[in-house]
């Protein structure tokens, strides 16, 4: 019986942390819309195409923010200058990084009300995607559970249980998730 219990901690453990990997997810995700206001995990992760090797941003050069409005990204070999701005064009953050021989720097446009409204929707699309996979997650785990109890390994009262507690956690992330939406709502109205 203790190993049943074992299992059904483990598949418990295991939904849990899928559940914390979604969430992740969808704030980094927010983390990458472009807002108006410079930070710079918006670029840390693009792909720099460096010496025929895919490498992140944040692997190639040092990434500050002077201030509000800008990123400055110093390169720690200058000949990637050109790689690192080609891939800042070829993403899709619709950035402009000025280049003069030594660091690059962009500079974040202003927001526009029509931008805003566009990024409420893209934002919301993302915290739907990520509360589906949740969801997801607990009807996998929710699915193991009764086949355990179908198969008589475990009774009906541990089965009914761990789904109550599956479903605890579900509403635990999706509430992650609500938050994280309205940090980025706030963040896109102030700016």
């Amino acid at each position: 019986m203790a190993q049943v219990l074992d299992q059904v901690k483990t598949l418990f453990a295991d939904a849990e942390r899928k559940m914390q990997k979604a969430v992740d997810a969808t704030t980094q995700e927010f983390h990458s819309l472009r807002t108006g206001r410079a930070s710079i995990m918006l670029v840390e992760t693009v792909s720099v195409d460096y010496y025929n090797t895919k490498t992140q941003l944040k692997s190639l050069a040092s990434l500050t923010t002077p201030d509000a409005r800008t990123i400055l990204i110093q390169p720690w070999d200058a000949s990637s200058l050109e790689a690192i701005e080609k891939a800042i064009l070829a993403s899709r953050l619709g950035l402009t990084p000025n280049n003069d021989g030594n660091v690059i720097r962009i500079q974040m446009p202003p927001l526009t009300d029509e931008r805003r409204q566009e990024l409420n929707k893209v934002v919301r699309k993302i915290a739907e995607e990520g509360r589906i996979s949740i969801r997801n997650i607990r009807h996998e785990a929710n699915d193991a559970v009764k086949k355990l109890e179908r198969a008589h390994t475990i009774g009906e009262d541990v089965s009914k249980g761990t789904q109550k507690k599956i479903q605890d956690v579900t509403d635990k992330y999706i509430r992650l998730v609500d938050d994280a939406l309205a940090k980025k709502e706030r963040e896109i109205i102030e700016v």
